[in-house]
């Protein structure tokens, strides 16, 4: 069973905090984004995918961010508020920032890539005072992730809404969800990361983001058990270490690890796997599975939105997610 332990009866489930932009996916798939004529509009970022993740398999999930003030921005709260995301901790900058753009690029499953247009971006204009104490501590979870950190005043907003996290007994996720276009070098990136990991209950990343975090180390070479055991000196109760094609390994701090296999499936795209991952692995966690049951979902979900065209619009259901680890083929890794 999962060691984490979840405050009862409070209205939300998960709060979300961060990047709220917009996806533009290319309509025409096996060729490069300048050969592409037409794009299809989604919600965007990936904490914003593990909110609408979170929300389509009926958890009670709020969001903390901030949009532009412009047609983009109302594109987004209308979504949230559609897919049942409580918005009363999003506000609107009206300082004239934009919405961030993501265009990706579909050259094959194995060929996919993002141009990302970060300039001036509203999500990265929330303020500390904007930070609601009460808001936070009407939930079980809260869910931070890298890209809020990489910028002033995101950055401090982030660490203040840790901090009422602690003071109320929420527990917190921290998906690394590192994007390097945003922060001014590595070294800075590996300081703001380690400071908020201290601070967090369940970190989950690719081998290749803790492996950022370690960059002042001057480690030879990555190892999964060290890069857990040096998170566990702090608040870290689990360790997830996502290794792509090789599956994942989770590390308990009561000496525990736990490995999840895949689910193959006709891929589109790499795209948005990391984001559904989390949402169903937390939403497990959150509802009384084992880690080990718990990874077994977030590889069914990102199985399956690595699949279809968009990330948001993709996020499965409780009874899609249900269905697809009854019927489909899972590949345990030893």
């Amino acid at each position: 069973m999962s060691s984490l332990k979840f405050v009862k009866n409070r209205p939300f489930d998960l709060i979300v905090v961060g990047r709220l932009c917009i996806d533009l996916n290319a309509n025409e798939t096996n060729r490069p984004m300048e050969e592409s004529s037409t794009f299809t509009k989604y919600v965007g970022g990936s904490p914003a995918n593990i909110a609408i993740g979170s929300a389509r398999l009926g958890q009670k999930t709020g969001f903390i961010g901030k949009v532009s003030d412009d047609q983009m921005g109302r594109f987004i709260t209308n979504y949230l508020k559609k897919n049942n995301i409580d918005i009363k901790g999003v506000t609107v900058d009206r300082t004239g920032s934009v919405t961030g753009l993501a265009f990706t690029e579909i050259k094959s499953p194995q060929d996919c890539s993002i141009l990302m247009y970060r300039d001036n971006v509203a999500d990265l204009k929330l303020h500390p005072s904007e930070i609601d104490e009460n808001y936070i501590k009407q939930s079980k979870a809260l869910l931070i992730s890298g890209t809020a950190l990489s910028k002033s005043p995101s950055r401090e907003a982030v660490f203040l809404a840790l901090e009422y996290a602690i003071k109320h007994d929420v527990k917190v996720f921290f998906d690394l969800d590192y994007r390097p276009y945003t922060w001014t070098d590595k070294a800075e990136t590996a300081v703001y990361y380690n400071l908020a990991a201290e601070k967090c209950h369940v970190i989950i990343g690719t081998r290749e983001e803790f492996d950022l975090m370690e960059i002042l180390l001057n480690m030879d070479k990555s190892d999964d058990q060290f890069t857990a055991s040096r998170l566990f000196s702090h608040r870290a109760e689990l360790v997830v270490i996502k290794h792509g094609v090789a599956g994942s390994i989770t590390y308990s701090k009561n000496g525990e690890s736990y490995r999840s296999g895949i689910f193959p499936t006709k891929v589109l795209k790499t795209f948005g796997a990391g984001d559904s991952y989390a949402s169903a692995f937390i939403f497990g966690l959150m509802n009384g599975k084992d880690v080990s049951e718990a990874m077994k979902m977030g590889s069914a979900s990102a199985s399956i939105v690595i699949s279809r065209h968009s990330c948001s619009d993709a996020m499965p259901t409780i009874e899609e997610l249900e269905n697809y680890i009854e019927t489909a083929v899972y590949e345990p890794i030893s």
